[in-house]
């Protein structure tokens, strides 16, 4: 009950209404700026390696990749110049080693799950298995392929990094342990930068 001599103070109810809507802007920024910072600290810069094919002797070749780490996988975009003509057979292989590429120092296929050899259309494949690159009557090509669960960080077991990228003279017809793809023809070590 109010007395004859006190005074009501009215405070408008817009400024109440900014005061609040400003406390919880400023708090939502807060929040806001707090989450990327604790999202973004444990997670790891994206990674990239870039590629330059040397070729076996007497072989015409030039080539570059760029590999680069996306969401679970591992995006490949390989260009070749001065190739002969047809279907070439891309794998990933274990050893980063192009000092005899017809004698295949680079070793096997990359297989980490033991799978057997096959396409990139089919359902279960090692993710060194990349298809063919189409190379036209001008002796140009380019594969783009996104090889899922692979990696570039060194260690992982489904890492590119370390191995070799590897061109055969022949296309993959997916038949036998290797694709029948032939003798390799170009290579090159995949150093994440």
């Amino acid at each position: 009950m109010l007395t004859r001599n006190a005074k009501i103070i009215v405070v408008p109810v817009v400024s109440i209404a900014a005061w609040l809507g400003l406390a919880c802007s400023k708090d939502e920024g807060e929040r806001t700026t707090a989450e990327p910072q604790a999202t973004t600290a444990g997670a790891e810069t994206p990674a990239v390696a870039d590629v330059e094919l040397e070729t076996a002797p007497n072989v015409e070749l030039e080539g570059q990749a760029r590999l680069d780490q996306e969401d679970g996988a591992v995006r490949v975009v390989l260009e070749v110049d001065e190739a002969a003509p047809g279907r070439h057979g891309v794998h990933v292989h274990e050893k980063g080693d192009c000092s005899d590429i017809p004698g295949k120092s680079m070793g096997e296929h990359f297989a980490p799950r033991g799978h057997e050899h096959g396409l990139p259309t089919d359902p279960q494949r090692p993710p060194g298995d990349l298809g063919n690159i189409d190379i036209d009557a001008s002796g140009e090509g380019t594969l783009e392929i996104t090889v899922e669960n692979a990696t570039l960080k060194p260690g992982d077991a489904m890492s590119f990094s370390g191995k070799a990228l590897v061109i055969h003279e022949g296309a993959d017809t997916r038949e036998g342990p290797s694709g029948e793809a032939g003798t390799p023809i170009a290579c090159g070590v995949i150093e994440p930068d």
